[in-house]
């Protein structure tokens, strides 16, 4: 590794300067792999000549081919940003260029500029990410899983291990910041984890679940561009941290949501992402996943601290990098699960109810919705809106949606996950049915009936738009004629305000 590679103050000082754009103000983003110039319409992103034992851009060559791996994997995500690699070169004369002929210098990875403010972390700063927001987030996710080369050469229990391995490494590594006891604890739960899961790592590895995924699955690589959540700055520098457990791609998200104190964002997304996958098998994985992505991000803005010249800026990712440790280790003793089912005619507000309810119910993001209308269009294959005919309502079809729910709750609850089953629940059978799920399981059982007058469901119907549910006005008065049976639920009064019944519902439940 020779100076010329290793000095980049001329490249620095060139894209630093405004008569480079045309005269346009510079905007500079530093990072530890990278520093970004913003200016005018464009944004070019310079790799920073730097090693790590997880990342290394110590070579002009290695630089240029990160850049144009760059482009191409993010192509898959985000096509009208990438508009390609560029050198800077050296012309005859001594002068730098972008481009044209000329001794190459460095390379940048050329960009359309969008809006920061639109970055899915500043939209949480300001409060400006909503549960519908995130499931169309979810969607996009899931449909870039469903399209992602499968790849049975990496992941697996191997894979993750040497994640592990390098995490405890790197962490181990900075005893000035992070506790010695603390990351003891952390290799301890960890290697245990890896230990019980090893045959489902390397068994969904096997069935196709670990694909090239994004790798960097945050906050700060997603943005609101034209309207549509867009996932950006996938990691290229590593194909094997790339190359993983489609929930373990999302779990980078969900950690930072939960970090955040966003959990029910991370629900609202897990719930989502399932509902699209129907991957119930990968939320066993979700504690050890959750885990070593917060310890990921711990050792990340270790080094970040290390290279950032503003004392304060260093200050500020010295404390997230420990708090981040703390939630690698929360997240290895996660809460036990339970099951709880939401039950009431129609309009009485269970799926509002069901998903206030989640985020707080078992281990991290919160338990499993599984809603009968949304389960009935799936096992239909129909879409989540389409309005089905009648005969999708008979009593067998019907018998088969909550045996669905039944199934799907047996598999969450044997992951150690919570689940909330939200369906009418209107015959004794069919309640008896969930609470035995529960008993079958070994996990506690709660029950909540809701209730409403006919006018306020009939009400509460009729107002729906694009919703999963099918029931009208006329469904909601005939089934005021329902011989319910003998209720032992919890009985909660849902005419009121959302909060209100939420907060009547939790007290059930404590």
């Amino acid at each position: 590794m020779s100076d010329s590679d290793t000095d980049q103050s001329a490249v620095l000082t060139f894209l630093a300067d405004p008569a480079t754009h045309g005269g346009r103000p510079v905007e500079r983003i530093d990072t530890h792999g990278a520093v970004v110039f913003l200016a005018g319409g464009r944004a070019l992103k310079l790799k920073r000549a730097v090693r790590f034992p997880y990342m290394d851009f110590s070579t002009r060559e290695r630089r240029r081919a990160a850049c144009e791996a760059e482009v191409a994997l993010n192509r898959r995500t985000a096509p009208e940003l990438y508009r390609g690699v560029e050198p800077v070169v050296r012309r005859a004369d001594g002068t730098l260029a972008l481009g044209g002929s000329g001794d190459p210098l460095d390379w940048v990875v050329v960009m359309r500029r969008f809006d920061g403010d639109l970055l899915f972390d500043r939209l949480a700063a300001r409060q400006g990410l909503t549960p519908e927001l995130m499931r169309r987030l979810a969607d996009a996710v899931a449909a870039f899983h469903g399209a992602a080369a499968p790849r049975r050469d990496g992941g697996g229990a191997a894979a993750m291990t040497a994640v592990v391995d390098g995490n405890l490494g790197e962490l181990a590594g900075r005893p000035d910041l992070f506790d010695a006891a603390a990351v003891a604890r952390l290799a301890e739960r960890s290697r245990a984890a890896l230990a019980r899961h090893a045959a489902r790592l390397d068994a969904r590895r096997d069935g196709g679940r670990v694909r090239h995924c994004h790798g960097d699955l945050h906050l700060r690589n997603i943005v609101l561009d034209d309207g549509r959540p867009t996932l950006f700055d996938g990691i290229e520098f590593d194909e094997s941290l790339a190359v993983v457990d489609v929930f373990y791609d999302l779990a980078f998200l969900l950690m930072d949501l939960d970090q955040r104190g966003l959990r029910h964002l991370g629900n609202a997304v897990l719930n989502r992402y399932v509902e699209d996958t129907g991957d119930l098998e990968g939320l066993a994985l979700l504690p050890l996943f959750l885990s070593v992505r917060a310890a990921v991000r711990a050792k990340v803005d270790a080094a970040a601290a290390a290279a950032q010249a503003d004392a304060e800026r260093a200050a500020a990712l010295r404390r997230d990098a420990v708090a981040y440790l703390e939630h690698a280790l929360a997240a290895l003793d996660p809460p036990p699960p339970l099951l709880v089912a939401v039950g009431g005619l129609s309009g009485t507000g269970k799926t509002t109810l069901a998903r206030g309810l989640a985020p707080a119910l078992g281990p991290a993001p919160g338990a499993l919705v599984l809603r009968s209308d949304v389960i009935r269009k799936r096992l239909l294959g129909a879409a989540e809106t389409a309005r089905l005919p009648a005969e999708a309502y008979v009593p067998a079809a019907t018998a088969g949606v909550y045996g669905e729910i039944a199934r799907c709750a047996a598999v969450a609850l044997a992951a150690g996950h919570a689940v909330v089953a939200d369906a009418v629940y209107a015959r004794p059978e069919e309640r008896q049915a969930i609470e035995a799920v529960a008993a079958a399981a070994g996990v506690p059982f709660r029950g909540v009936w809701l209730e409403a007058p006919v006018p306020v469901r009939v009400g509460r119907v009729s107002g729906r738009s694009a919703d999963a549910s099918d029931a009208t006005a006329d469904v909601a008065r005939r089934q005021e004629g329902y011989d319910v049976g003998v209720v032992a639920w919890a009985r909660v009064a849902a005419a009121g305000d959302p909060a209100a019944v939420l907060a009547a519902a939790r007290e059930t439940l404590s």
